[in-house]
């Protein structure tokens, strides 16, 4: 739970119209602009259906701005451009709020604290080309120190279906362990970047103090070829690609964003 004054922010209930890229042939009613908005504290949801709406609104900053991520690479220990990717699809633009991402790590604290990985689903819509993760959807999940299952995924699909909303990706803590993708985390990666091309991973790592979070996709079509052809469960290893590229990678199309709303669903 996250509380106002401990995160400093203003809570706001609100929604925008959106363009919809979800399967789903959902209408979401349009909530007039100038409609009164209410201050609200984010809280864990108790139904799904209809799903309450918890909106994490900041006021923006002066001078706020549209950042391309820049990872640093843990094993030569040099930082680079997010957009050396090896992928050789031409993807769309995603944005995303930093502040999403720590709030994730707030409401995630209590099992970070316990060895316990906490998981998370994106979820966007699509305007003028160009993906906004504006929306974090916290499942009912099992989880241990290494691993996280969502349960009752139809509750997450109840919201993706009321916000006409697409799967752009997930969100994960590693809470003991370093910022990387385990092969577990691949075949999950691969069945959300085998419905969008764009969707993408990010690994939460509080104690990993070369690189703290890192946002990863498959490469395609050397890592998706792989994970495809890949019968295996648990913890296990992935052959090499022949041409000794990797299986994945840094997002070469995810930007931060300081302008970007986002809303906030914990159905745990």
């Amino acid at each position: 739970m996250i509380n106002e004054e401990k995160a400093g922010l203003e809570f706001i209930y609100s929604m925008d119209s959106r363009t919809s890229c979800s399967p789903f042939k959902f209408h979401y009613p349009t909530i007039n602009a100038a409609s009164k908005c209410c201050h609200i504290t984010v809280h864990t949801v108790t139904q799904s259906s209809p799903s309450p709406v918890i909106s994490c609104v900041e006021n923006v900053p002066q001078g706020a701005h549209v950042s391309h991520i820049t990872v640093t690479d843990s094993e030569h220990g040099h930082s680079t451009s997010s957009n050396e990717s090896t992928t050789s699809k031409v993807l769309q633009d995603v944005h995303i709020s930093t502040r999403l991402m720590e709030h994730f790590l707030e409401l995630a604290k209590e099992n970070t604290d316990n060895d316990l990985e906490t998981c998370g689903i994106l979820g966007a819509f699509l305007e003028k080309g160009t993906f906004y993760a504006t929306t974090l959807i916290i499942p009912k999940q099992e989880s241990t120190s290494g691993s996280c299952q969502a349960i009752n995924e139809e509750e997450v699909f109840a919201i993706q279906n009321e916000q006409s909303l697409c799967p752009v990706g997930w969100i994960h803590t590693h809470p003991s362990q370093s910022c990387f993708m385990s092969s577990v985390d691949l075949h999950t990666q691969y069945s959300y970047q085998a419905m969008l091309p764009e969707a993408f991973a990010i690994v939460m790592a509080p104690t990993d103090t070369s690189r703290s979070y890192g946002m990863f996709r498959l490469s395609d079509p050397g890592g998706m070829s792989v994970l495809k052809e890949c019968q295996e469960t648990g913890f296990h290893t992935h052959k090499e690609l022949a041409d000794g590229s990797p299986i994945y990678e840094h997002c070469s199309n995810v930007y931060t964003n300081s302008n970007l709303r986002f809303e906030i669903f914990d159905l745990r």
